[in-house]
């Protein structure tokens, strides 16, 4: 596997890590309704890229298998393929992401509490909780901060 900072954001690199992006929410995200999956799937591209820093890591067939991005020492976005969540890749894109962009914070679905408990066993602690996400939905936002750094 490889793990690297995306230099160019091609269509056809956009177009794999929506794919994932699907995929990862569909699994993962199910207080979502297909109706908003779908909305805010229109979406993604532009924030993939905007986003500062794109991560993705590749399996050894060069295929990509998941993706983060941060900036400002947030991670904005974490997705997996759902074969591959389980196997530590997670970790292995936070860890990357500590050393080399400082990652310190995130924000997270309150409904997805998977994702959440993962965050948590890597050492990050609720601060702020709002009934809300950014664009107004009652989806509860978690605010969380990396206070301890779990021995990796």
């Amino acid at each position: 596997m490889k793990i690297y900072e995306v230099k160019e954001r091609t269509p056809q690199l956009l177009e794999q890590l929506l794919n994932i992006w699907e995929d990862s929410v569909r699994a993962t995200h199910l207080f979502l309704s297909d109706a908003e999956v779908n909305k805010i799937k229109e979406y993604v591209p532009q924030v993939l890229s905007g986003v500062e820093y794109l991560i993705v890591a590749e399996n050894e067939d060069g295929k990509p298998i998941a993706f983060m991005g941060t900036e400002n020492s947030r991670l904005e976005m974490l997705f997996l393929l759902p074969t591959e969540r389980g196997k530590g890749l997670g970790k292995q894109l936070i860890q990357y992401g500590i050393k080399n962009y400082g990652i310190t914070e995130v924000t997270v679905n309150e409904q997805n509490p998977q994702a959440v408990g993962f965050y948590e066993h890597l050492g990050f602690e609720t601060y702020k909780r709002t009934e809300h996400d950014e664009e107004g939905n009652p989806y509860p936002l978690l605010y969380m901060k990396l206070y301890r750094t779990v021995c990796f």
